[in-house]
C-alpha cells in the first residue's frame, strides 16, 4: 500500500494576491463574458435575482459590452496585449516573490472575475504542496462587493476540495501607516513635477449604492478615513473625497466624482489633481474614467489644469506595504 501511494507535495505556504479582474481582450465577446460574470455576483447587484437575470441578459449584456469595449481600447496595453490591471498585478506578484525569496513560500495572483480564476490558482498552489493559504484581496477599503466576494469565492473553492489548506485572509488596510505613507509620497512626487499648483486634490473612490451603506456596509467610512489620514500628513492643499463609477438609476454614495468635476471650476477650483486611493493598480476606472473622461468634463466646464496621480501599482512603497501585510500574517 505504501509503494502505491501517490506522491503528495507538502510543507509550503501559498500567498494569493486577488484583484478585481479584467477581460481577456477588448473583443465584444470577451467583454460580454467578463461583464456577465461580474454582474451576476449577488454581492455586486443586490436586486431580485429573477428580475435582474432578465434585465442583465436581455438588455445590459446586449448593449453595454460595446461601450465597455470602447473604454478598454483607450487604455489597453497593445505591446503586452493585456489590461494595465493585469500587467501591474503580475508585476506586484513577481516583485513580492523576489523580495520574500523563500522556497517554502509560493506567491501567486488571481482575479475575482475573469482569468486567472481563484479556483485555478488555489488548485495550482495546492498541487505545489501549499498546506497553508494566505489570501490578500487588493482592496484597501473593505466593501461587501469587493473584499467579501473574494472571500465567498475562496470558500466556494475550498468547499469542493477533499484536502483543504489552512486559510487566512488579510483584512482591509485603509489606515495602515505604510499605505498612507505610500499615498502621501505619491502625491508629493507628482506635485514636484507639476508646473502649476493644485487648488484641490480630488480623492476619487469607487462608489457603491447608498442602500448598501444604509444596510451597514462600512466602505464609505473607510474611504473617508483614508482621506483624513492623508490630509493629516498633507496639510498644504485641501483633499476632497468623491465617488465614481455609479451604475443604474439608484442613488449611490455622494458626492459623485463626475458632478464634482463639473462644478469645481465654477467654485474657483480651476487647477485640480486627482488620485484614486481605492485602486491598487491603474485600470479602466482610473485611466479612462478619470484621466480621460474626468479630465474632459473638468476642462469643458472651465478648468485650467488637470492631472492624475498614478495608482501605487508596482512602485517600491506599495511593494513594501504588501510584503509587510504578508509577512505579518505568515
Amino acid at each position: 500500500m505504501k509503494n502505491n501511494h501517490p506522491k503528495i507535495n507538502f510543507g509550503k505556504t501559498g500567498i494569493l494576491l486577488v484583484n478585481l479582474g479584467t477581460p481577456d481582450s477588448t473583443s465584444w465577446l470577451d467583454i460580454r463574458k467578463y461583464l456577465k460574470e461580474f454582474l451576476s455576483d449577488r454581492r455586486v447587484i443586490e436586486l431580485n435575482p429573477i428580475l435582474w437575470k432578465i434585465i442583465l441578459n436581455l438588455f445590459i449584456l446586449n448593449f453595454r459590452p460595446s461601450k465597455t469595449a470602447k473604454a478598454y481600447k483607450e487604455i489597453w496595453m497593445k505591446k503586452e496585449n493585456m489590461s494595465p490591471l493585469l500587467y501591474y498585478t503580475q508585476k506586484q506578484t513577481n516583485k513580492i516573490s523576489k523580495l520574500i525569496s523563500n522556497d517554502n513560500i509560493v506567491v501567486d495572483f488571481a482575479m475575482r472575475y475573469g482569468n486567472p480564476s481563484i479556483k485555478k490558482k488555489i488548485n495550482i498552489l495546492h498541487q505545489c504542496g501549499c498546506e497553508n493559504l494566505i489570501v490578500l484581496p487588493l482592496y484597501p477599503q473593505y466593501a461587501a462587493a469587493t473584499t467579501a466576494t473574494v472571500c465567498d469565492e475562496v470558500y466556494r473553492v475550498l468547499m469542493s476540495m477533499r484536502w483543504q489548506p489552512s486559510l487566512k485572509i488579510i483584512p482591509h488596510y485603509e489606515s495602515h501607516p505604510l499605505y498612507i505613507d505610500a499615498l502621501v509620497n505619491s502625491i508629493n512626487d507628482k506635485i514636484k513635477n507639476l508646473s502649476w499648483k493644485p487648488d484641490l486634490i480630488l480623492a476619487s473612490y469607487h462608489g457603491i449604492p447608498k442602500k448598501y451603506f444604509d444596510k451597514g456596509d462600512p466602505y464609505h467610512c473607510y474611504c473617508h478615513k483614508t482621506t483624513r489620514l492623508i490630509s493629516e500628513k498633507f496639510k498644504s492643499i485641501e483633499i476632497k473625497t468623491t465617488f465614481q463609477s455609479r451604475f443604474g438609476p439608484q442613488e449611490w454614495l455622494q458626492p459623485y466624482t463626475d458632478k464634482t468635476l463639473e462644478n469645481l471650476p465654477g467654485e474657483g477650483k480651476k487647477n485640480v489633481l486627482a488620485i484614486c486611493p481605492g485602486f491598487s493598480s491603474d485600470c479602466v476606472e482610473t485611466l479612462e474614467e478619470i484621466h480621460i473622461q474626468g479630465k474632459e468634463t473638468f476642462m469643458k466646464s472651465g478648468g485650467k489644469n488637470f492631472d492624475m496621480i498614478a495608482c501605487l501599482n508596482d512602485n517600491d512603497d506599495h511593494i513594501k506595504l504588501l510584503e509587510n501585510l504578508i509577512q505579518t500574517n505568515i
